[in-house]
Formats: structure tokens, sequence, C-alpha cells
């Protein structure tokens, strides 16, 4: 597909070569002074696509939600341990008064979440462990509601439509020989989960 895609990212990491797309990369302190500047400069130029470096602050989301909202699609980084954590941090950047609001906000614009963590692999390197949410219906009805406590549930019922949670993920590592036990264990919350995946799959 032929698309204008723009990118705002701190540092540039990996320059991308024109092909079908205008891929036009800034990079803060060099290109723009703020992400808030930047990112509300980027309507203006009409993308289809934008990649927001990473949510940093309440300014940040807030800009992030609203080119969303405008029908773009938006791809950006948070730093959360998973799906349901980058759902609340989102949300709860903002002050009180206006959390219902963003709640619907995100329930009407979000598409999807992965959330990753890098494990060290038996044969050297890293491999990535990943939780995958996909924004259904039933995802958008819980973060409009506030009930984001019900979507780790969501993600553990919904294989089938393309979801993981962190805890198959690494189970899955495990019985694939890619990442030792100790090595999975250490990085979940919910070890015994975890132990209990890999000995359904085995069973």
């Amino acid at each position: 597909r032929a698309l204008h895609i723009i990118t705002v990212e701190d540092p540039i990491e990996y320059v991308f070569t024109n092909k079908k797309s205008i891929i036009q990369q800034r990079e803060m302190f060099s290109d723009t002074l703020s992400w808030k500047g930047a990112l509300r400069s980027v309507l203006r130029e009409d993308p289809d696509v934008v990649l927001a470096g990473e949510m940093r602050d309440y300014e940040t989301i807030s800009a992030t939600l609203t080119i969303a909202e405008t029908g773009h699609l938006v791809f950006s980084t948070l730093h959360t341990n998973s799906a349901s954590q980058a759902v609340n941090r989102m949300i709860d950047v903002f002050p009180e008064e206006q959390q219902a609001q963003v709640r619907t906000q995100l329930a009407d614009t979000i598409e999807g979440i992965v959330s990753q963590r890098l494990l060290p692999s038996v044969n050297g390197g890293m491999v990535p462990a990943v939780e995958v949410l996909i924004a259904n219906n039933a995802v958008r009805n819980v973060i409009r509601e506030g009930r984001t406590h019900l979507l780790d549930n969501i993600i553990n019922t919904s294989l089938e439509a393309g979801m993981i949670s962190l805890e198959r993920s690494l189970a899955n590592l495990v019985n694939n020989g890619l990442v030792s036990l100790e090595v999975a264990l250490s990085h979940t919350l919910k070890p015994h989960e975890v132990k209990r995946l890999i000995n359904t799959t085995h069973a």
C-alpha cells in the first residue's frame, strides 16, 4: 500500500527508505522541540499512519488519542508490564474528572496492544515473550465501563481470536525449548500458571 507515514522518535534508531510509501521521520530536539508540538503539527500534513515513539505523559497520550480519533492509524510505545496495565496507565494520567471521557475515547479507537519482554535464549541471543490484546467488542466494553480488571480474563479465554497471555507465551517458549523454565518463571508474577500451562500442553 502507498501511504503517508510520519514518525516522531527520540532518537531515530532506524532510517527507513521510501518505496511505495512516503515516510517522514522526525527526531526530538533535532527536528522538533517537544512531543506536544510535533504531534499537533502531524495533523496538518494529512498522514495515513503516525508513529509516536513513546507516550510519556499526559500531553503525549492526549495528543496521540486525538490523532487516533481523527481516523489515523497510530502506533506508539508505553512502559508497562502488561496489556491491562497499558490501558490503565493511559487512563490514569488524566485528571479524575476527565477519565470517563478518556475511557470512551480509548474504547472507540484502540485496535490492540502487544506487551513484550525479551528473555535470554538457551541457544544464545534473546527471544520475545509477548502478551497480545485485540480490541473486540468485549474489550471495548470493559474499557468503556471502567472494568479493566477483566481484561486479563478476556485475554485468557480468547486464544482462538488471536490473543495470548504472557504466561501462555512463556509456557510456549519453554515447551519449544527456547528458554529454560527458570528464566520463564523469573519473568512472571504468576509462576503457578506458567507451570500449569506447561503441564497441560505436555499432558
